[in-house]
């Protein structure tokens, strides 16, 4: 297996990776479901047909434990029911300690690019439900992008200011958290390892840009012992993909600035976040897919590159991250093993993809 288990690939089975998605193995014993969660494509494989329906209860589960510990979208999960007694320390149940840990995990990983407290942030720019910060006011204001003659001082850093101890969490009262992109590679990776835990086949979920796979991989035709799932990643239908091969137990996540886009004040803007000052990313890349041993990881990268824009290049370069970076041309860079693209725009052939989606 080469570094995080990712070669190129010309198997017609696949699975798609920019809504990172894995095309399908080719074996008949393998067997595959999609369904909507969360306002994403949710894609499940497994290596055992009989078991698919088990393993897609498994996952379900998995999904609806992490949603109600700290989805914002719902007023009765435990996130948004702590969230104004935050301030004083409250106790927290053993998944969200969970999330936070591995959401502070991300932070500390990227230098904090990631960052689980920016949703006051998103409020402000309209993104979620509103905020009330005060009687009367709905939303926080939000500051003017910062510019050389216009400079903004950064912020001191929020996921700094988080006091975890035992089960009791402590958050500022200025701070709001925001565990969306942590909590849903998270989310991924636990729900991949129960159903290999719990079933013993392979598995591999794909929630929007982030997969997880756990167990052996999907059978090879004409050879009967396990191998590696094939995933195509691209992030829209009009930008260049590439099939890879990826090992059983890695992971991939991508990172875009093509989704989860609306107008605020007149003004477009994205879900990526920079935490220095709580504004959407600069866009020089329109989506980077990183691979990685967990999709946590995977997630954290692709995320944090997003926010550092070019100097990404290098700074995975240093680390040994393997990652496909396509910028607003629809150029591909690429980095630590991951393959090189099949021409100087990264295109591969186009086939039917896991769950017939792409992953990106």
């Amino acid at each position: 297996m080469d570094g995080f288990g990712i070669t190129s690939s010309t198997a017609a089975a696949e699975t798609n990776a920019a809504e990172t998605t894995a095309a399908a193995p080719a074996a008949t014993t393998t067997a595959q479901s999609g369904w909507t969660v969360w306002e994403l494509e949710a894609t499940l494989a497994v290596t055992d047909a009989a078991l698919l329906g088990a393993a897609e209860g498994i996952v379900r589960q998995v999904l609806a434990e992490v949603d109600h510990a700290c989805s914002r979208f719902r007023d009765d999960s435990e996130l948004v029911m702590l969230q104004p007694r935050m301030a004083s320390g409250v106790q927290v149940s053993p998944m969200l300690r969970l999330l936070l840990e591995r959401a502070v995990g991300a932070a500390a990983m990227t230098d904090g690019d990631v960052d689980p407290t920016l949703g006051a942030d998103l409020a402000a720019l309209g993104q979620g439900p509103a905020l009330t910060v005060a009687p009367g006011i709905r939303s926080v204001p939000v500051s003017p992008k910062p510019s050389p003659s216009n400079p903004v001082p950064a912020r001191v850093p929020g996921w700094s200011r988080l006091r975890l101890d035992a089960d009791m969490l402590t958050v500022p009262a200025d701070l709001r958290l925001d565990l969306g992109a942590s909590g849903k590679a998270v989310a991924a990776d636990l729900a991949a390892a129960q159903v290999h835990r719990q079933l013993g086949c392979g598995v591999l979920v794909s929630l929007g840009g982030d997969l997880a796979s756990a167990g052996p991989g999907p059978s090879e035709e004409g050879h009967g012992r396990p191998g590696h799932w094939q995933i195509v990643v691209q992030d829209l239908p009009a930008d260049p993909a590439q099939q890879i091969a990826l090992a059983p137990g890695f992971a991939l996540a991508t990172s875009s600035t093509q989704k989860r886009r609306w107008r605020h004040q007149g003004t477009q803007v994205h879900h990526i976040l920079d935490p220095r000052y709580g504004l959407p990313a600069e866009r020089v890349w329109h989506s980077v897919t990183v691979a990685a041993p967990t999709c946590l990881e995977a997630n954290a990268f692709s995320t944090a590159a997003i926010v550092r824009g070019f100097a990404a290049v290098d700074w995975f370069r240093t680390q040994g991250v393997a990652a496909r970076l396509v910028d607003s041309r629809g150029r591909v860079t690429t980095t630590g093993d991951w393959p090189a693209p099949t021409d100087q725009y990264g295109a591969a052939e186009r086939t039917g993809g896991f769950g017939g989606g792409r992953h990106g």
